[in-house]
């Protein structure tokens, strides 16, 4: 079994992902505002189970993000498919609707950067944002994540192509 620290900063706990946080992930990833520029959707507790098989998979490092008493759950955030030959991962984070604006993404995003680089010893984290996700661009920009590409018709959703822009940090330490 993987390892998955706590971080934290004064406002927010990043913890491992557990069993009991079923009903909070179904909860994110099946509300349409969530979803609305998410790869992910679930209509079941039993559905949203293969997510949480997924979270266990050692080529993931996710966390649950939490209030300081890990007491209400905000959302998750982490690292998807961890390459450690390359030396990158593609990071990916969701808050509750009723938790955003209040700067809790461009307090956990660094938490979980810092960590790939530090701890995991990465060179690149890449983030997939919908072109259409104009708060996401920013947060990630505000966060020196620089736009590398478009992919243009890279995926079908909801039936049409939509695009993707590929934003990128890198470890200038190596």
């Amino acid at each position: 079994m993987k390892n998955i620290p706590t971080l934290k900063t004064d406002r927010i706990v990043l913890r491992e992902i557990t069993g009991s946080d079923l009903e909070h992930i179904f909860n994110g990833l099946s509300h349409p505002e969530v979803i609305r520029y998410y790869g992910i959707r679930y209509d079941s507790l039993e559905a949203t189970q293969e997510q949480m098989r997924w979270f266990a998979e050692d080529k993931q490092c996710w966390w649950a993000i939490c209030s300081p008493d890990k007491e209400t759950f905000y959302g998750a955030g982490g690292l998807n498919d961890l390459n450690m030959n390359e030396k990158k991962a593609e990071i990916g984070l969701w808050l509750l609707p009723e938790f955003w604006g209040q700067g809790i993404m461009t307090e956990a995003l660094p938490l979980i950067t810092n960590y790939g680089f530090q701890q995991l010893q990465l060179n690149r984290i890449e983030g997939f944002v919908e072109t259409e996700n104009h708060n996401c661009k920013k947060a990630m920009a505000k966060l020196d994540f620089k736009k590398e590409r478009t992919l243009k018709d890279a995926e079908f959703k909801d039936g049409k192509l939509i695009s993707l822009e590929v934003y990128v940090k890198t470890n200038i330490n190596i």
